[in-house]
This record gives C-alpha cells, structure tokens and sequence, in this order.
C-alpha cells in the first residue's frame, strides 16, 4: 500500500493541530480535525481515516474515551496517540484501550508521517524511549515477539534486507536476490541502523540473531 494514509487529527490545540497539518502536508491526507471527545467521535465515524492521530489529555475523556466510543461504532479504526507526556500511566492507558503507537511531539514532520503509513499498514509504533514500558506493561499478556517495539519500527523490505545481511550476503547479492538496485539496499541499512541506534552490520547481523530473525 502506496498511497497517502487518511487522518484525523484530534487535539483540543487549534495551533497544535494546524502545525500538524502543516507538517503532513504532501504525506499525510488530513481529512478533519477535532478538539473534544464528541466532536472527535463523529468526525472519526463521518471521514473514516485510515488513522486518528489522536492526543491523549483533552476536556471530557481523553484519547481512551475517544478509543472507547470509536471502537463501538468502528471496531478496525487505527489509532496513533501523539501527545506532549511521556508518563508511563499515560502511556500504558493508551495502548491498552486500542492505540496502535504512540509517539510524542519531539517527532519531526518526516518520522510522524512515517509512523502514521506503519500504523496504517498494521504495524505497532513507539517512540524508542517508550518501548520499554509497553514491554514491561505486557510481558506477561503477550509473547515478547509479539510485543518487539525495535523490530516493529522496521519496515517490511526493512526486515528482509536485515535478514539477507544477518546470513552474510553482500549488498550486491541481496540486490540480486531481493530484485532491488544496490543503492536501495544501503538505503535500507542505513534506515535500520538508524532506527535500531546500531553502528554496523555485524552489530545488526547479532540483532538479528538475538531477535530468531535468521533461520
């Protein structure tokens, strides 16, 4: 899936969500916006966005209480908590009511619209500083490879690039073998020791092993 995801964007702060348009524009398609719970329940139910990118504190509920009447009305709605907390009560709330991500407002324009496309696309999204709570928060609900905040920041050309590297394939060899130009494949081992915060490809070969990512 190519194509420009649909949101809406769901934060009591007109200047916060006009910032947002502004950076998602030409990324992201923003069908509305909303700034309290009631609003933010029709408007999701009318427009039908692919994701709600919606903040967690707001006058009559917060972000669960939109999850919570959303998930009645349209049980497959996506959503992406943006917010300014880092707590992790806030955090675990969240997800445990439906979210998919949650990223806070340090991102830039670029990682909110990608995070946005993965959240679509059925990834889980989290803020690397985050990840551990939902780990923690879920260790005992889920396996831990279910529930792998690092290896769900991957893409899924992202993941067999990694796999092709852990088995000690040069770049030109994964090009060949993945039908994708050489320039590609370091663009995508850049992205993946970028987002992994890695140095080289023998630390990603031994990520990849630690994570039963080699067969």
């Amino acid at each position: 899936m190519s194509s420009q995801p649909t949101v809406v964007i769901v934060d009591d702060h007109g200047i916060f969500r006009s910032g947002v348009r502004a950076e998602l524009d030409g990324m992201v398609e923003v069908l509305g916006e909303a700034e309290n719970v009631e609003d933010a329940v029709r408007g999701i139910t009318e427009l039908e966005p692919e994701v709600v990118l919606l903040d967690v504190h707001m006058p009559g509920g917060g972000g669960v209480e939109v999850i919570g009447q959303v998930s009645k009305l349209r049980p497959q709605q996506r959503f992406l908590a943006l917010s300014v907390s880092d707590d992790p009560q806030d955090v675990i709330a969240i997800v445990r009511a439906g979210a998919r991500g949650y990223v806070t407002k340090t991102i830039t324009g670029e990682e909110l619209a990608d995070a946005v496309r993965r959240v679509r696309d059925g990834d889980a999204v989290f803020s690397p500083r985050l990840a551990g709570f939902v780990l923690d928060a879920f260790a005992g609900d889920l396996p831990a490879e279910e529930v792998d905040p690092e290896l769900d920041q991957l893409t899924t050309r992202e993941r067999e690039v990694l796999r092709q590297i852990a088995r000690g394939y040069l770049y030109k060899e994964i090009a060949l073998r993945l039908h994708i130009s050489v320039k590609t494949v370091e663009a995508h081992v850049s992205s993946v020791l970028r987002k992994l915060q890695l140095s080289n490809r023998h630390e990603l070969s031994r990520w990849a092993v630690s994570r039963r990512l080699v067969d």
